[in-house]
């Protein structure tokens, strides 16, 4: 009994001994390296105890530091956190060579749901953002900009409908416009005719709201999946499945069913990708985009339904939450300052005046003083508050002696960059005239809300066309009442900055538009 109890007493001291060793793997390469990680959740341990989410826990890291680079831990894996903004941009742009992969989890064969664009590596991620660039031209999304607008009028009359016709009423805009991002995705990207604010328990909604759920399970497995993709693929190679991947999957193959039987055509993503999957490409003429497209014989399927799938949900996940997160922050700051308020009210009012009424693509896209608060609003908010990449060949980090090896996740704290007094003087004011020509005032090098750099957001224009065109239907039918200063708080999960208990603002209709 005691030689067993001495064997385990040794089993432990050698135990410990190798994770002391491990977690002092800065120190003994001389990196500089952050001396508050913990055993066995690195800098992660905020967000395993749900306190934080992975984003903000990056954040806390970047704030107690000075250094350019900086050695980590993401849960029991060495990473280099980037803080100088010149040096990220390098490492997303300049030196993408180097860092070409995210290194997230995917398995194209084994679980081909994984192969998003935003997963893929290598020349697979080349040749699927090389297939998907032409859905996102100016072209394809003027075509599909009705459909968008069509949702934002069914915002408007939610809205209308809430509101008394006297007084006003505090909305959770984040709320609302969350259904409206949602709807937006189900009709121009999976092909559906949906409206959330009349059916709030449509199919559709019911599947998305299960990837959002904030559970102890769902924190750590999408660690998982961001930090320790060797696990996340064992997981589901011996039988893990995403329901919400799969539920979508026989949306998608239902869709495309339908409309190749009927002959069905929509101007929406969802028809750019059959089109891409019947014909290996997609027409560039925006003319013949929106026709019906078959193989020569028939049967050559360039891509899989799962991999229209693997980009759909992709492109719900990156979508849906900024958009409804930039569209209603940027209410909430304005409102906050009478002045903006004003400008940008009176800026949609003549936009309107001068064009009947009517908001078209291309007029949304010239209002210079929406394009100026959508600006501070990502910077303050950036949708994805960490990038991350993959070390895919040794890197010295320049102008020091500072080797990053292969295999080494890399991550910079765009919120942390974007709050930083020295890019950005008064960050955590919002003043959407430090964008502005005649009184810039910030350092443009570290303005990245899309990322920077070959993978950057390529959906990007798509989303800040919803938000601008969200803001815009609010004001020309809502007041805006102002409001004292305040300071959101943000959710303790996920990844991405998710506002805690919505964003209030109250409204009131307005008496004659």
């Amino acid at each position: 009994m005691l030689s067993i109890i001495l064997l385990a007493l040794t089993l432990l001291n050698l135990g410990w001994y190798y994770l002391k060793h491990h977690y002092s793997y800065w120190e003994r390469h001389g990196f500089p390296y952050d001396e508050n990680i913990s055993i066995p959740f690195g800098c992660l341990g905020s967000v395993w105890r749900r306190e934080k989410a992975m984003g903000m826990a990056i954040y806390d890291v970047y704030k107690k530091s000075k250094e350019r680079v900086l050695g980590t831990f993401l849960l029991f894996r060495p990473a280099v956190l980037i803080r100088d903004a010149e040096l990220a941009r390098r490492v997303l742009a300049q030196d993408f060579a180097s860092f070409h992969d995210r290194g997230v989890y995917v398995d194209e064969k084994n679980d081909p749901l994984s192969a998003s664009i935003f997963a893929l590596r290598g020349q697979s991620w080349r040749s699927m953002r090389h297939k998907l660039s032409p859905c996102f031209t100016s072209g394809k999304l003027k075509g599909m900009y009705s459909t968008s607008e069509d949702i934002g009028n069914k915002m408007v009359d939610y809205l209308q409908n809430e509101l008394a016709d006297n007084g006003s009423k505090e909305v959770d805009l984040k709320a609302v416009l969350q259904t409206y991002a949602i709807d937006i995705i189900a009709s121009v990207i999976f092909g559906l005719d949906v409206n959330s604010y009349e059916q709030p328990n449509n199919n559709f909604k019911t599947v998305v709201t299960v990837a959002r759920r904030n559970t102890r399970f769902n924190a750590l497995f999408g660690m998982m999946l961001f930090l320790v993709p060797s696990i996340a693929k064992f997981l589901f190679r011996i039988g893990l499945k995403n329901p919400v991947g799969l539920a979508m999957l026989a949306i998608v193959k239902d869709t495309i069913e339908y409309r190749e039987q009927h002959g069905i055509v929509r101007k929406d993503l969802l028809q750019l990708l059959m089109q891409l999957r019947n014909k290996g490409s997609i027409e560039d003429d925006d003319n013949k985009s929106w026709n019906i497209q078959t193989s020569e014989d028939g049967q050559l399927k360039s891509i899989s339904l799962e991999a229209i799938t693997a980009q759909a949900f992709i492109f719900y996940i990156a979508g849906q939450e900024t958009t409804a997160t930039t569209a209603a922050c940027t209410i909430f700051e304005v409102a906050q300052y009478p002045e903006h308020l004003k400008r940008l009210q009176a800026e949609v009012d003549e936009t309107l005046k001068q064009n009947g009424g009517i908001i078209s693509y291309d007029v949304l896209n010239k209002m210079e003083f929406l394009e100026l608060c959508v600006l501070e609003t990502m910077r303050k908010y950036p949708g994805l508050p960490m990038l991350n990449r993959e070390c895919t060949q040794d890197y010295k980090v320049p102008d020091t002696d500072h080797v990053i090896k292969k295999g080494t996740p890399v991550v910079i704290s765009l919120h942390g960059i974007h709050h930083d007094a020295e890019y950005f003087p008064d960050p955590e004011k919002y003043d959407p005239n430090r964008f502005a020509d005649d009184s810039k005032n910030y350092n443009p090098i570290a303005y990245m809300p899309f990322g920077e750099g070959p993978r950057i957001c390529i959906a990007q224009r798509m989303g800040r066309v919803n938000v601008k065109l969200a803001i815009v239907k609010i004001l020309q039918h809502f007041n805006i009442e102002v409001m004292s200063r305040r300071e959101l708080e943000f959710e303790n999960a996920g990844i991405g900055l998710i506002p805690k208990d919505g964003v209030k603002v109250r409204l009131s209709k307005k008496k004659s538009n």
